[in-house]
């Protein structure tokens, strides 16, 4: 059998759905914790396309979670640190990067006919209800990523319709705004039922709080939205 860099997810669906993954076109917003080895598993199952979407620089507390944060990576732009990464797992890759927050107000920014799929791995909430409604209503498949802070256990990620996710703070919070505004669509989303452990949120400054979080969860986040993203090309 001739060596190859899909072989063995060649032989794992077959050669079509191969062919579907290369020639799907995925847009990752947030490459975070989750974002980013979502983005990486998908580049390594053939995905030949990818836009990556986020705003922030690598800061040397990303480290212990985030894929491309390395401490010589520490001041780059998230999307060109991953881009730079991806390339070289696929030299192939077409990746385009955006280094814009995503909001109501951006969202105009974006080539929304270019997208097949969307991942969404954004912080913060109302910029993510935005997405999933934007997009779900363009008819792009949406698959999200709820909160994966506050937790040690991978054994416990799940994923389900938005509407039957459980044990999810953010989750609630997230259906709480779809059903406000309207929102009569369903996606799937990736959650976890380990309750948050105490003293995992932090003040720091007057910004949003520092999230406590572990590498083994937020990969597991990243590994099973990238995963559902397979599934649906496979199953149809």
């Amino acid at each position: 059998m001739e060596d190859s860099p899909l072989q063995r997810l060649n032989i794992l669906i077959g050669e079509t759905a191969v062919q579907k993954l290369e020639n799907l076109k995925v847009a990752v917003f947030g490459v975070g914790g989750v974002g980013s080895w979502c983005a990486e598993a998908l580049v390594r199952s053939g995905v030949n396309e990818m836009t990556l979407v986020d705003s922030d620089s690598v800061a040397l507390s990303n480290v212990n979670r985030q894929l491309p944060a390395l401490e010589n990576t520490v001041g780059k732009l998230k999307v060109d640190a991953l881009a730079e990464r991806l390339l070289q797992v696929r030299s192939s890759l077409i990746v385009h990067k955006l280094a814009v927050r995503y909001s109501a107000e951006s969202r105009s920014e974006f080539d929304w006919n270019h997208y097949d799929v969307v991942i969404d791995a954004i912080d913060s909430v109302n910029d993510k209800v935005d997405l999933l409604i934007h997009a779900s209503s363009l008819g792009i498949k949406v698959f999200s990523s709820l909160g994966a802070a506050g937790k040690l256990d991978p054994t416990f990620v799940r994923s389900a319709s938005i509407w039957k996710t459980h044990a999810c703070p953010l989750g609630k919070i997230v259906r709480v705004k779809l059903r406000e505004n309207g929102f009569a669509g369903d996606f799937m989303a990736v959650f976890s039922e380990e309750k948050n452990r105490e003293g995992y949120a932090v003040p720091e400054g007057k910004g949003k709080p520092a999230l406590g979080s572990f590498v083994g969860v937020t990969a597991a986040f990243g590994m099973t939205l990238a995963s559902l993203v397979v599934r649906s090309v496979v199953d149809g």
